[in-house]
């Protein structure tokens, strides 16, 4: 999933700091101390990094299948 810029209820821009919080947690950091750092305070604005999930990798692997099978069905 693509995160989002601003969070779905305050409007405060999230967005930006996807980026710097993967990187920070995938390399130990505690999630609470990276999200207090980017200045992240309130619940929701957390909810909106903590909650995503990375599902990029498989949509496209649907969309590469289907086009596989469009290109399969333009040879007959």
């Amino acid at each position: 999933m693509i995160i989002p810029v601003r969070c779905f209820t305050c409007g405060k821009l999230v967005g930006d700091r996807w980026d710097e919080f993967t990187r920070r947690t995938k390399s130990g950091e505690n999630a609470l101390e990276v999200l207090d750092s980017l200045g992240l305070k309130r619940y929701c604005c957390r909810r909106m990094l903590l909650s995503n999930v990375e599902i990029i990798d498989e949509v496209l692997r649907f969309y590469e299948e289907a086009e596989k099978r469009k290109e399969a069905r333009s040879f007959y």
